[in-house]
């Protein structure tokens, strides 16, 4: 079974001619130019700004003028991650897809579902003929993914639309109505480097084979954090057989909850068994800390050739234990909110090359307080390497509104759909172009939902295919039920 095999076709379709253009993060040239054609050979008026955002407008339907105005929105970026083994070039090559089972997957790589499949779902009902709907004004952000500039840039006084239907969420039986908001944490250095002696034998230490997600979604999950298990590792390892560090590479983006890491280190030519060996038992130990959440961790070590220069040892020590403490994984759940996650961070790259060092986390929260006081933390953690700190990249969180019309308008008609289930209302701990969105356009009436993706953000990635069957028909009935004006 192929795509083309799939219902809805609508989706379908459009989701693969989507996949087939490369669309990484800050670099959306292509596909900004793509959803430019799309609109313009429907004969829609579309609108590009400055940023990169694509903006289509299409009349109400027959005997739909007087409903009010519906902005559909989601982002054309995606997260690019890849199996370390997998041979592919994101910036040239579209997504290598499958089917298996009721599930879409990517050969290798993550799918693109987050948030291709909203950006599908609206490019179906621009080109829909005989689908009941309002005047529609169709929202396509850019880099929601490494920092929503394009919600954060986006054209003054470009939406007149009331009600805003972001498709960005992913779990079929939610309705999303609050966000957390985040900020960027930059710790860079620069480190004097000093020749390593005669009679001395490089080791690599090698991280791989974790789970990785969604640094919001998958936060509380407790999956195993490539950078962390390294630093424990190193530091461990450091007080039972002495050896320099040279360099540190782990992770990607701040999103994407790091899968693998890997450093260069030397000894002693004599020390390099007994060292591989301290590795394989701290490595058996963490293993099985992480043997139900992480089956698939392995930790390995490779000899080489040793390099010309490695770190001090105070040096080493202070960056080890800064990496150490600096918090990761949730640091407050909500009192509020049963189970909803309130301040998390996610320690994503740590990049140590030729004494330069440079670390990314990304901080959520949906209280701005609790955010500025995790900052803060890590700002200290850093602190102790010497480490210069930056602050960049906020942005809003979205304020829950339970007396949202829209909302309504969901939660009944999802009951009715699937014979009397209730959705579930819930504010989520992922970031959302909505709180950036709502802050731009006060007064909007806004809601989020989308078919079921799972292991978004790593080439686990999938889409269910009966959930978007099942999202298509809820998605429909929204359509044709908004408010009048």
């Amino acid at each position: 079974m192929t795509l083309k095999d799939l219902q809805p076709q609508a989706i379908w379709k459009n989701f693969e001619l989507l996949n087939a253009v490369p669309r990484p993060s800050k670099k959306e040239e292509r596909v900004i130019q793509f959803m430019i054609d799309f609109g313009k050979n429907l004969g829609f008026e579309t609108e590009r700004d400055l940023i990169g955002n694509v903006l289509i407008k299409k009349p109400a339907t027959a005997g739909m003028e007087n409903r009010q105005t519906v902005v559909l929105q989601s982002h054309l970026d995606m997260v690019h991650q890849k199996n370390n083994d997998t041979d592919f070039d994101f910036d040239t090559q579209g997504i290598q897809m499958y089917v298996d089972g009721d599930w879409v997957r990517a050969k290798g790589t993550t799918l693109g579902a987050d948030n291709g499949l909203g950006v599908a779902t609206i490019m179906a009902v621009l080109e829909s003929t005989n689908m009941p709907h309002p005047a529609i004004e169709a929202l396509f952000t850019i880099d929601e993914e490494t920092g929503m500039t394009g919600a954060l840039k986006l054209k003054r006084n470009w939406l007149k639309g009331t009600i805003l239907l972001n498709l960005d969420t992913e779990d079929d039986d939610e309705i999303g109505i609050g966000c957390a908001g985040g900020i960027d944490i930059s710790a860079t250095r620069n480190y004097p480097m000093i020749p390593v002696p005669q009679g001395y034998s490089g080791l690599q230490i090698l991280i791989k084979g974790l789970n990785g997600g969604h640094s919001g979604v998958d936060i509380h999950l407790g999956l195993g954090n490539a950078n962390k298990i390294l630093a424990r590792l190193l530091q461990d390892v450091a007080s039972k057989v002495p050896f320099g560090l040279v360099s540190i590479d782990g992770g990607s983006l701040r999103n994407a909850i790091p899968r693998e890491a890997k450093a260069e280190v030397v000894c002693k030519v004599e020390d390099v068994d007994k060292l591989q060996q301290e590795v394989q038992i701290l490595g058996d130990l963490i293993k099985l800390d992480y043997k139900t959440i992480d089956p698939g961790l392995v930790i390995s070590t490779t000899v080489f050739a040793a390099p010309e220069r490695m770190l001090t040892s105070e040096d080493q020590s202070t960056l080890l234990t800064a990496l150490r403490v600096a918090q990761n994984g949730v640091y407050r759940m909500s009192p509020d909110i049963e189970g909803l996650v309130e301040t998390s961070n996610n320690l994503a790259r740590v990049l140590l090359f030729e004494g330069k060092l440079m670390v990314h986390c990304l901080t959520r929260s949906s209280v701005e307080s609790s955010r500025d006081d995790l900052a803060n933390v890590l700002r200290a953690a850093f602190e102790i390497a010497d480490c210069d700190v930056v602050f960049s990249g906020g942005y809003p969180g979205w304020k829950p509104n339970t007396n949202s019309d829209i909302l309504r308008v969901l939660v009944q008609l999802y009951k009715r759909l699937n014979n009397g289930e209730e959705a579930k209302v819930a504010a989520i701990h992922a970031g959302l172009e909505c709180g950036i969105l709502g802050e731009r356009n006060p007064g909007m009436d806004m809601v989020s939902f989308g078919p079921t993706i799972k292991g978004a953000h790593s080439p686990d990635e999938r889409a269910s295919i009966s959930s978007v069957q099942k999202y298509w028909t809820f998605f429909k009935e929204v359509l044709s039920n908004i408010p009048s004006k």
